[in-house]
């Protein structure tokens, strides 16, 4: 040490070599770390990492063999901005699994085997940007409320899943949504999917791959663009009856003449019961008169 204090440059290797030390104690087995990032890629990991430094930023656990995110060790990375999953074995419930990463700003889940997307999924996220939900062959059905709570949204992908309908109230109520992936899904183009159509062709988003965003049922629309079958469902859908519709019609139609019959009898016999009550009227009033003159 000098006489300033300053440490001499021996004492500050050993003191460099010494945390250097330490953040390798820290460090998960397998994986590698540096200033506030945790990288733990193709480890053919089972488990979430232990040992994960509190203050991580950046966690990176790709291509593992991951099938569970537990909700309470993530819960202890208050300041996680950034989660990268994907090619792992995650899949059925993970609602409430990101209750307690509230900063998250990246989030990868592709290529697992995700099956459902709910309210409760991704709904205290609420400065997610980014969230990749691509390649999970097994995903189904996202609630229509799935994102309310993700108003930062602007990044979003659920392309090459097993998706055939998305309401458009999933999508068009996010207020910085401008990049929508959607190719190579399932998408069933019949008169339900309609108003998703139109928003896309009415939208300022960007469609990634649109030559893939296509039809896969019914099998005439099979391999058409979305957008392009948009005229051909307005046509099928608002002028054409299908057979409940006619159904529909013809009970509409036998209630209105049936509740038309029944106001004709109820008018009818109300008609019959004033006119003997008028009658019955007159002839008391004649016996009263005749009895007046006697």
């Amino acid at each position: 040490m000098s006489p300033s204090g300053r440490p001499q440059p021996l004492s500050l290797v050993f003191l460099l070599g010494m945390g250097m030390a330490s953040e390798r104690i820290n460090c998960p087995s397998r994986c590698s770390c540096r200033y506030l990032e945790v990288n733990c890629t193709g480890q053919q990991l089972q488990e979430f990492p232990a040992d994960i430094p509190l203050d991580t930023r950046q966690l990176i656990l790709a291509a593992n063999n991951i099938s569970y995110l537990p909700a309470v060790e993530l819960s202890f990375l208050a300041d996680l901005v950034y989660l990268d999953c994907r090619k792992n074995l995650l899949g059925d419930d993970l609602d409430f699994t990101f209750i307690g990463v509230a900063k998250l700003v990246y989030l990868d889940l592709s290529f697992n085997n995700l099956t459902q997307v709910t309210f409760s999924t991704f709904s205290h996220l609420l400065s997610l940007v980014v969230l990749k939900i691509s390649d999970n062959p097994n995903l189904v059905a996202i609630e229509k409320d799935a994102f309310t709570n993700n108003t930062w949204l602007r990044h979003l992908d659920v392309s090459r899943t097993g998706l055939t309908f998305l309401d458009t109230s999933t999508v068009q109520d996010l207020p910085n949504l401008r990049f929508l992936g959607l190719s190579d899904n399932l998408w069933h183009c019949n008169c339900s999917l309609l108003d998703f159509i139109t928003w896309m062709t009415e939208s300022n988003i960007h469609f990634p791959d649109a030559d893939n965003i296509t039809c896969y049922t019914p099998e005439g629309l099979r391999a058409l663009k979305m957008p392009a079958v948009e005229a051909q469902l307005h046509f099928n859908c608002l002028t054409q009856l299908y057979k409940q519709d006619y159904i529909f019609l013809c009970l509409i139609g036998f209630c209105i003449f049936f509740a038309g019959t029944m106001a004709a009898w109820l008018a009818g016999i109300c008609a019959v019961i004033y006119k003997a009550h008028s009658s019955k009227g007159g002839e008391e009033k004649e016996e009263e008169e005749e009895e007046e003159e006697d």
